[in-house]
């Protein structure tokens, strides 16, 4: 009787395990490829290890043929992947969002890509499907017919005076009517202090991640789910992002357009 409680012990044991590795998307082989491409800039794949691009993009759900709108792409680090995931059937469409507010800047060696983002960074990529393009936040629109939307590290941002603090509910609900139905918008940010809402977007450069939640959601879309892939449980949250070397904690939030 006891080998039996054992052996049964023993296999629920084993399935827990297998399914806990089965929860954990296989990373595809062409993200693989794309992140793995030598001809990537020396400088984006120094930071490869700290932004986990291979399992963050297969989070998103990218693929071959998709058409992505990335908003703020700042050095292009995001943007020189998604051009080789695409490949000649999809195309990237970047969006720089203008500074309409002259504010103080951190030093170049800690900024993150919002805040040293050069309108034409994007340009310099090796690929041919990118259209670079710039608007004002509070007149944003994007290309129709979007697979995915993407922003990384700057949703904060939009919420500051150096981009005239626009409505956010506005703001994304533009970025819901260029997506298809059942179309991704994609949320990477720095996490606050739970319940701080916008409070340290300005200062520490951080958001509360139920503040993303309920600006997106306002605008239509429904919350998709979450990956833990950039937590860092060791990040008190009181320090400006900029002083963390790449590694404040970060959440991931998928959020969907409905197909109907």
């Amino acid at each position: 009787m006891r080998s039996s409680t054992l052996s049964t012990a023993l296999i629920a044991g084993l399935l827990t395990t297998t399914i806990g590795l089965a929860a954990t998307p296989a990373i595809p082989t062409y993200i693989a490829s794309a992140v793995a491409d030598s001809s990537r800039p020396a400088a984006d794949i120094q930071r490869d290890a700290a932004r986990k691009p291979a399992e963050v993009l297969t989070f998103a759900g990218v693929k071959p043929g998709d058409k992505v709108g990335e908003l703020i792409p700042g050095r292009g680090y995001f943007s020189q992947l998604f051009c080789r995931i695409v490949g000649s059937q999809g195309h990237v469409y970047t969006m720089n969002i203008n500074r309409t507010v002259q504010v103080s800047r951190p030093p170049p060696d800690v900024a993150s890509d919002a805040m040293g983002a050069a309108p034409t960074a994007a340009a310099k990529s090796p690929c041919d499907n990118i259209t670079a393009g710039a608007s004002n936040a509070a007149e944003l629109s994007l290309q129709s017919g979007l697979d995915l939307v993407w922003t990384s590290e700057n949703y904060h941002d939009l919420n500051n005076k150096m981009f005239g603090s626009p409505d956010m509910k506005k703001f994304n609900k533009a970025v819901y009517d260029a997506l298809k139905p059942g179309g991704v918008y994609l949320v990477e940010d720095h996490a606050a202090e739970a319940g701080s809402g916008g409070r340290d977007t300005e200062t520490l450069h951080r958001i509360d991640v139920e503040q993303v939640k309920k600006d997106v959601l306002s605008a239509g879309f429904v919350f998709d789910s979450a990956s833990d892939v950039l937590h860092n449980a060791d990040d008190p949250h009181t320090a400006r992002v900029f002083d963390m070397n790449g590694k404040s904690d970060k959440f991931l939030l998928k959020f969907r357009k409905p197909a109907r």
